[in-house]
């Protein structure tokens, strides 16, 4: 397929590189990372009340941008690249595509609007894997509602967040039966959380715990019990999301392995003039082309399932999308990442230099929703299933 930025698309990629070259650069990152309560607030507040990065994929009708998944796709790849810490994944790529894919209009209007004026935070807690077993909440019908009981041991900004979309099931269901999502306030009584210590540092994880948490029909997402299609297409479209963002990272880890060989000498020359360092900068940089096709195709079939006249037998080809532009996008961050502290030499583990904060990043990104391996099964059952 033919694939071409529009004007808008460019323009949100330039100013978004512009603003968070300044605002995330290596020395703001590190002071994020020494928070221990919360990402930064004023940063935060650019984003969602001047630059409107939440409410890009929220429809108009609620206040939102009205753009697709695709515009944030470009986004997410620059936010890669500057290691931006923020709720912005989470409320952007976890709880909107949910709440758009959800059929309930008034808890539409009610949180999308909420999350486009910047006023809300939002995530989703479902477990730690991408199939439909690692539901384990539980949620017991009861007179006027019912009742949840569960606990998600990592939950993205789930201490953090205003808005928790929770996936749960039917006691005693199995597999993708009896799956519903709820879109909880995180005030609502019931509901105890944990922040929870990092390997990636620029990412804020916690432990949400649910006990005789009451919801109420209006707060169901879709039809109760049937609610794994709609997890699993969101899930899917984060995966997306998250490769787009580590396609990102690791183009600026190459991009600063670039400028480190080029000044760096040794017997009197650049050792980038060396052909084994060459070889390897031109491997990296194969790996990170590879990985960019892929997120980018999978971005557009993406855009597809979310669009108001979206397409439900999207379903397969959104699987499958997403297996590969995950699988190559978290294959190709961590190796270059690797590559850069080797070629920093000495100096590419310490504290100083940045690589070990991409390294850091790219290692968490890996095992986060579902890792290479996962991925390359899914993708390989896929395939065979649709043999003749």
């Amino acid at each position: 397929m033919e694939f071409a930025f529009t004007e808008e698309q460019l323009m949100i990629r330039d100013s978004a590189e512009r603003f968070l070259a300044q605002a995330s650069d290596s020395s703001a990152v590190r002071a994020g990372m020494a928070r221990v309560d919360d990402y930064d607030p004023a940063l935060w507040q650019r984003i969602a009340q001047e630059l409107y990065w939440p409410a890009l994929m929220v429809p108009e009708a609620y206040g939102g941008m009205g753009l697709g998944f695709v515009e944030l796709a470009v986004l997410q790849e620059q936010c890669g690249r500057f290691l931006l810490g923020s709720p912005l994944f989470a409320t952007a790529c976890l709880a909107t595509p949910a709440l758009l894919l959800a059929d309930n209009p008034p808890l539409q209007a009610h949180w999308l609007g909420a999350i486009a004026a910047g006023d809300t935070r939002a995530t989703l807690a479902w477990g730690a894997g991408m199939d439909a077993d690692s539901v384990r909440i539980t949620a017991r019908a009861e007179a006027g509602g019912y009742v949840l009981d569960g606990l998600c041991a990592q939950v993205l900004d789930g201490a953090l967040a205003d808005l928790l979309i929770v996936a749960t099931r039917e006691p005693g269901s199995q597999g993708e039966h009896g799956i519903s999502l709820f879109a909880l306030p995180a005030d609502t009584p019931g509901i105890i959380r944990n922040a929870l210590p990092t390997l990636d540092q620029t990412r804020r994880l916690a432990r949400v715990e649910l006990h005789g948490v009451r919801a109420a029909d209006a707060q169901l997402l879709g039809v109760v019990g049937q609610g794994w299609p709609l997890l699993r297409d969101v899930l899917s479209i984060a995966a997306i999301g998250l490769a787009a963002e580590q396609t990102g990272g690791a183009q600026q880890v190459l991009d600063l392995t670039l400028a480190y060989v080029a000044e760096r000498k040794q017997f009197n020359r650049p050792i980038a003039s060396f052909q084994a360092i060459k070889h390897r900068c031109a491997d990296m940089m194969l790996q990170v082309e590879c990985a960019r096709s892929a997120f980018w195709y999978a971005a557009c079939v993406a855009g597809e399932r979310l669009a108001v006249e979206g397409d439900p037998a999207l379903a397969s080809e959104l699987l499958a999308a997403a297996a590969t532009a995950k699988l190559h996008a978290s294959e190709t961050f961590f190796h270059c990442a690797a590559e850069s502290i080797q070629l920093h030499g000495g100096v590419g583990f310490t504290w100083e230099y940045d690589p070990h904060l991409y390294f850091k990043r790219a290692r968490a990104g890996e095992q986060w929703l579902g890792t290479p391996a996962w991925h390359a099964e899914r993708l390989a059952a896929q395939l065979l299933e649709q043999r003749p």
